[in-house]
């Protein structure tokens, strides 16, 4: 099978490497590479007080976890059915369920939470709790100031998660 020269397509190529072309090429693309540097060179840093300024986070961030109540009843919306724990793939989650007393309610449902903890040290704010939970009882605020120096103040208690978070206050005063 023989090709014919009808059947030959001729591609159009640029220069050949090298030689005054290329070079010209190469130095055109280093100057269409630092037209960005160039070009935020004069500007004034952005500095920003950290604890008196927070920079807002995007709105889908997941930070501290809170569990939430009903308004109007007080009673808690989780009713220790354990789903978070099912859905969390860190393991961080642990939940023991107990039986509501009629005269005591402390849920909605016949069960609730006796103890729900959140080691925070493993969490991966990955948000799979907050999606398994059916009641939404569980949800992820936008707090981010969570570091501590000990492991064991970073197991949030039923209680701690309940609570609102805590108002940190700036380390400097006015003036200072």
């Amino acid at each position: 099978m023989s090709i014919r020269p009808e059947e030959i397509k001729v591609v159009a190529r640029g220069p050949e490497p090298g030689g005054m072309g290329g070079a010209y090429r190469a130095f055109g693309e280093t100057l269409r590479g630092l037209r960005t540097t160039m070009g935020r060179m004069f500007d004034k840093p952005v500095t920003i007080q950290y604890p008196e300024e927070k920079t807002p986070v995007y709105p889908r961030f997941r930070g501290r976890h809170k569990l939430h109540k009903f308004e109007e009843s007080d009673l808690e919306k989780c009713v220790g059915c354990s789903l978070c724990v099912a859905a969390c793939p860190a393991e961080c989650i642990r939940v023991v369920a107990a039986e509501n007393d009629p005269e005591n309610r402390v849920s909605a449902g016949e069960r609730y939470a006796a103890v729900y903890e959140i080691n925070l040290s493993r969490c991966i704010f990955c948000g799979y709790c907050e999606m398994a939970c059916p009641f939404d009882a569980i949800t992820m605020g936008h707090d981010y100031e969570m570091a501590d120096y000990n492991r064991s103040d970073l197991i949030f208690t039923k209680e701690m998660l309940l609570a609102e978070p805590i108002a940190r206050t700036p380390l400097r005063g006015e003036g200072e």
